[in-house]
């Protein structure tokens, strides 16, 4: 059997999947609980797995990761994590003396872009030997698969395509600089972007249809700027990696906008001669994706 954790935000998800047939034999959550802090975010993970021991009758004899953030390769201490209690600490260090395991971990956008290369949208495509996994949602990241094996990179950030400047003197992102397309094209970015043109406020789902409805010069205007960014922050990726697929996962990657005029921005701004061959697909996974990713990293 494989043993993934997701370690979100607000919920804590195990899977157990089994051997060769990937086939789901136990899913349970847990509520994070990480305002309470980084010793506590560890004992909910130990509690959610001994629930999940009690159910499939057996433990995990090594167990995968995903995580906020990712694990920074010479001191083996986590960075960039939204959870913020987790900076700093040696979590698979920690983990592994806890669980008495070996644990593997990965950033949750790397293990979205695995699951979906492997067992989702990807599976379509076998012959793509370099997947990009785009997460756009609340934040804005990306997972770099290459022959079916996630490329985490010297410093451990390998497909953070979404700290890349994108506006320059835009508006202040948390890493500490300013315009990265995370301040640019996420969910937050857009409803702000939005208020900031229009003085209301509305929903990113009600100025997509204002959109389609043409019925609000304000959210055209914030749905132009989404798709011509859009285009250009895919472009640098696609020149640097020339990825067979990418996968774009999140709530901003539900509007269809995207896959059409979207793709042809992306066209515009590649560096191909306007030629652009490349599938850019939704997801199939769903929200399973990142723990179903961390099952595979024994692979």
């Amino acid at each position: 059997m494989k043993w993934g954790i997701d370690l979100g935000g607000t919920k804590i998800e195990c899977v157990v999947l089994e051997q060769g047939s990937h086939r789901v034999i136990e899913r349970e959550r847990l509520s994070t609980e990480a305002h309470l802090g980084y010793e506590h975010l560890l004992t909910r993970i130990k509690e959610l797995i001994t629930l999940v021991e009690k159910k499939v009758g057996a433990s995990p004899t090594r167990i995968g990761m995903a995580t906020p953030g990712v694990l920074e390769p010479e001191t083996q201490q986590m960075k960039n994590c939204n959870t913020t209690c987790m900076n700093g600490k040696p979590m698979k260090d920690d983990l592994e003396a806890l669980l008495k395991i070996p644990v593997r971990v990965a950033n949750d956008a790397n293990c979205f872009a695995l699951a979906e290369s492997l067992m989702g949208a990807g599976k379509d495509y076998p012959d793509a030997e370099v997947v990009f996994g785009v997460i756009m949602g609340t934040g804005v990241g990306g997972g770099l698969i290459v022959n079916g094996k996630i490329i985490n990179g010297f410093h451990g950030i390998a497909g953070e395509w979404g700290h890349n400047e994108l506006e320059p003197n835009g508006r202040p992102c948390y890493c500490g600089r300013r315009g990265c397309v995370e301040t640019v094209i996420s969910g937050p970015a857009l409803e702000q972007y939005y208020t900031a043109v229009s003085g209301e406020q509305l929903s990113l789902r009600k100025i997509v249809d204002s959109f389609n409805n043409k019925s609000d010069v304000h959210a055209i205007a914030t749905i132009e700027r989404l798709l011509d960014n859009y285009g250009k922050a895919l472009s640098q990726v696609i020149n640097i990696v020339d990825p067979g697929l990418i996968i774009i996962g999140g709530g901003v990657g539900n509007i269809d906008l995207l896959y059409r005029e979207g793709y042809e921005r992306i066209r515009r701004y590649v560096f191909n001669k306007g030629q652009l061959q490349l599938p850019v697909l939704k997801p199939v996974l769903g929200d399973s994706a990142g723990v179903f990713g961390a099952a595979l990293l024994w692979d």
